[in-house]
């Protein structure tokens, strides 16, 4: 068990937007607070439609932290993933209404970013990201990724300003059991310490982690400083980029000579999950008319008509934070028959009470 939590976040700009003389679009917070500790980072989307972005990411990693530390323990008690995932994009809409009206901001992409977190209450462990970014796990045994980057087949990733947001979400509960730090980097660290096509984290970021045994002020000054002149200052190009680190005292670190520094890249065929989902289509409505057929109900159409209409399996669209529980589509004969002789049994003991008064 660890003897204490030293958390840390570094922001820093990137020489594309000095260039541009555009502002820093990263923001990053930790703290720890009613118990409660919590690393947060973010990086407002870049694009002339992202006109606000700053104030998005700026404005995401405070609510969602503040919120965390207020609310930890319902928040992991509660069982539905799919409603924490929902009521956390929750507080960030309302929040960002705020920011728009305050700023009068005509559309709220133009407030877009990503959201990477860590948070920690005794044992207990949460992490949440949405879109690129890089969460790693550093134990006594390697580093590792718990939650890689995010982005469809054409590079592109997703804001917590989407529609569907808390669908794209990933949410992980678990404890702090053989976790020496957790560490937390946007795209413009990313990109130089992983190697996305074998799942590779350079040991360059367990150092980095490690320099917090020093403090807070020492890591974060230590950390910036590798930034700035390894990543940030090795292109004209890089981008804005953040790293946060929640370190666990008195807990073991890995030996950095066994940290494996290349690895193979991924095999991987040529099968895409639309094909796993056309696959499954036929199999779906063949259950659906099985399980109507164990009920004692009749179809209600033709198998034909079923199979055309037949929606097709695809990523979820919103999941609302708090759902209410479907009516069923149809009532079985069964339960006419029953409501029928209930009904009949009424009337009789309504007419044998009339009878009664009038004797």
């Amino acid at each position: 068990m660890y003897t204490g939590i030293t958390v840390g976040a570094i922001t820093t700009i990137g020489n594309k937007h000095v260039q541009r003389g555009t502002p820093c679009e990263d923001a990053s917070y930790a703290v720890t607070k009613n118990g409660v500790s919590v690393v947060c980072i973010a990086d407002g989307a870049g694009g002339k439609q992202y006109t606000d972005a700053r104030f998005g990411s700026d404005c995401a990693v405070h609510v969602i932290t503040d919120t965390i530390c207020e609310h930890f323990d319902a928040l992991y008690s509660e069982n539905r993933e799919a409603a924490v995932r929902g009521y956390l994009m929750a507080k960030l809409r309302v929040a960002f209404a705020g920011i728009m009206e305050e700023r009068t901001i005509d559309v709220i992409d133009r407030l877009s970013c990503t959201l990477l977190f860590v948070a920690v209450k005794d044992r207990r462990m949460m992490i949440g990201h949405i879109g690129d970014g890089l969460i790693v796990r550093i134990s006594p045994s390697g580093v590792s990724p718990i939650s890689m980057p995010q982005n469809d087949k054409d590079g592109k990733t997703y804001f917590v300003t989407a529609a569907h947001a808390d669908n794209y979400m990933r949410f992980l509960k678990t404890t702090v059991d053989d976790v020496h730090a957790i560490a937390l980097m946007t795209d413009g660290v990313q990109d130089s310490v992983y190697n996305e096509e074998a799942g590779l984290v350079k040991p360059v970021v367990a150092k980095m982690a490690e320099t917090f045994t020093a403090g807070r002020e020492e890591g974060e000054k230590s950390v910036l400083e590798t930034v700035q002149k390894f990543i940030v200052g090795s292109s004209n190009a890089s981008d804005d980029a953040s790293f946060g680190v929640m370190l666990f005292e008195g807990t073991k670190a890995p030996d950095p000579n066994t940290l494996e520094s290349s690895a193979e890249k991924f095999e991987s065929s040529s099968e895409t999950f639309k094909d796993l989902s056309q696959a499954i289509k036929p199999e779906l409505l063949n259950a659906h008319e099985i399980i109507k057929k164990c009920a004692g109900e009749e179809s209600e159409q033709a198998p034909e008509t079923a199979a055309k209409e037949a929606p097709e399996v695809k990523e979820p669209e919103a999941a609302a934070a708090v759902t209410e529980p479907k009516q069923p589509s149809r009532v079985s004969k069964l339960s006419i028959i029953m409501l029928g002789i209930g009904l009949a049994l009424f009337i009789i003991g309504l007419i044998e009470l009339v009878l009664a008064f009038k004797g």
